[in-house]
């Protein structure tokens, strides 16, 4: 009897011995951290779509990061994250615990890559943007614009000016569409807000042709603190029916036929956006306006001013009330650039008869 109370006591202690180093060896595995592969400083680790959570292990461990895989799928367990692991490109960082690599899989705080939408580029130079990414997933290649926003869910909307310009962050696989949507929704919301939001002298119909003007005064000039003042020029023009007579509108409609330069005679080929033959907006945006043309927009400065050119510098406008003005400035911006007659002052800035 004495002999099995000996015999159990030392079982007992051995048990508890065997405890005692597991759990502070777990302990040490849970919070020191992975040893990365030749002691790089951070490195990228891609958990596929559709695998197990033993799988996440056995890969973890064929890559070096993780030592002992079954303490790191006990500690997945205790974490109640079975199953949780979530499927993304991930960046591991040195000095990262399997506790903590383990919360930044169930968080799926995966690698952002980034892309931007530039204020005033068309939806011809977006899709090229997007196609060229190496990190969204392309559905949309080769696809009419037609087709493209039968894609997003908008087959009769025309794209051009429908995407607000910034900057977006994003995993990788994200497909074309889900990136489309969400700057197409983005537009939606701040031109609705901005709308709701117009100054009372604003004579535009609908948010659509805020956003047509706003794509003109983006086009127009680099200067954003004069952006109100030429909605207030094309405002006033659209009041009293005079042609807008906008060249980016002109260009935008000649298409591949624009060189580089604006002659007398490309003025007068008729096209739906050339606003120096049709009164009016013209049918549809011509670019991706930023926030600050679609302030401008519906907010116009008050005024009188109906036409302006570009500065011999470049750096802003000239505005004027009458067109003997305007043709005076016209003549000083041309000595200034050594324009000969015939043609336009230049190809994105001038708004004006007699140019």
């Amino acid at each position: 009897m004495k002999k099995l109370a000996q015999f159990l006591l030392l079982v007992f202690l051995l048990a508890l011995t065997i405890t005692v180093f597991f759990g502070i060896s777990l302990y040490r595995f849970t919070n020191s951290p992975l040893p990365m592969p030749n002691s790089e400083p951070e490195l990228v680790f891609v958990i596929p779509k559709g695998v197990s959570t033993p799988k996440i292990a056995h890969l973890l461990y064929g890559r070096g990061i993780v030592k002992h895989p079954a303490w790191f799928l006990w500690i997945v367990k205790y974490k109640k994250a079975w199953g949780k692991l979530k499927a993304g490109e991930y960046m591991i960082k040195q000095g990262t615990t399997p506790l903590q690599l383990i919360d930044q899989f169930v968080e799926a705080r995966v690698i952002q890559y980034a892309l931007t939408i530039v204020e005033g580029w068309n939806f011809e130079q977006l899709m090229a943007t997007l196609n060229a990414h190496p990190k969204l997933d392309h559905t949309l290649m080769n696809l009419s614009f037609h087709q493209i926003m039968e894609k997003l869910g908008h087959p009769n909307e025309h794209p051009e000016g429908r995407f607000l310009p910034e900057t977006y962050f994003f995993p990788a696989e994200t497909t074309d569409v889900a990136f489309l949507k969400r700057a197409y929704h983005l537009l939606e919301k701040k031109l609705a807000t901005l709308w709701a939001t117009r100054s009372s002298t604003v004579s535009l119909k609908s948010p659509y042709e805020a956003l047509i003007l706003a794509s003109i005064i983006e086009k127009e000039s680099s200067v954003k603190e004069e952006y109100a003042e030429i909605s207030g020029v094309y405002s006033r023009r659209l009041v009293k029916n005079m042609p807008l007579q906008a060249d980016p509108c002109v260009i935008y409609g000649l298409g591949n036929e624009y060189k580089g330069q604006l002659t007398s005679a490309l003025l007068k080929k008729p096209t739906p956006y050339n606003t120096y033959q049709n009164t009016g907006l013209p049918p549809t945006p011509i670019a991706m306006p930023g926030i600050k043309a679609l302030e401008g927009a519906v907010n116009p400065k008050p005024g009188d001013t109906l036409y302006f050119v570009a500065k011999k510098d470049g750096k802003g406008h000239i505005f004027s009330k009458t067109l003997v003005e305007h043709n005076s400035a016209v003549q000083e911006y041309r000595k200034g650039k050594g324009q000969g007659e015939g043609v336009t002052p230049s190809p994105t800035l001038p708004a004006g008869e007699g140019v």
